[in-house]
C-alpha cells in the first residue's frame, strides 16, 4: 500500500475500489482521502452527503473507528468515455457500489464522486445478526 513512504497511486480507475477496501481495514483515513478530488462528493448513509475532502475525512475518521474488517466485492467491468469511468463493486448482501473516476493531469485516478451502496436487498435477510 505504502511504497518509499508513498501511498500507491491508482493508474486505472479500477484500482481505487483496491485500494479503499485496503485502507479501509488498515484505518487509514489519510489514505482513503487521497483517493478523492479535492471537491468530490461521497453519498453516506441516510441520505447525507460528505463534499470535499474535509467532510470526506470525518465520514471516514467515523467508519473506520469501530474497526470494522471489510471484504473485496465482485468489481464490474469499467465504463471509460475520455477522462471519466464509472467503476461499481457488487458487495455482500447484493449492495452494488457505483463510483465516477477522472483521469488527473498526471495519469492517474480519482473519485469525483462516490456512492456506496445504490441497490439494496429487495428482501430483509433471513437472520439477523
Amino acid at each position: 500500500m505504502v511504497e518509499g513512504g508513498r501511498r500507491e497511486r491508482a493508474v486505472e480507475p479500477g484500482d481505487l475500489n483496491r485500494f479503499v477496501v485496503e485502507r479501509l481495514n488498515a484505518g487509514d483515513v489519510d489514505g482513503l482521502v487521497e483517493l478523492y478530488e479535492p471537491d468530490a462528493v461521497l453519498a453516506l448513509p441516510g441520505g447525507g452527503v460528505a463534499t470535499g475532502r474535509g467532510e470526506i475525512r470525518a465520514a471516514y475518521e467515523g467508519i473506520v473507528a469501530g474497526r470494522p474488517v471489510f471484504t473485496p466485492g465482485e468489481p464490474q467491468p469499467v465504463l471509460r468515455s475520455g477522462d471519466l469511468a464509472l467503476t461499481a463493486v457488487r458487495i455482500a448482501g447484493g449492495d452494488v457500489t457505483v463510483e465516477v473516476a477522472r483521469r488527473q493531469p498526471d495519469g492517474t485516478w480519482l473519485w469525483a464522486i462516490d456512492n456506496p451502496s445504490v441497490v439494496g436487498r429487495s428482501t430483509p435477510p433471513a437472520t439477523a445478526g
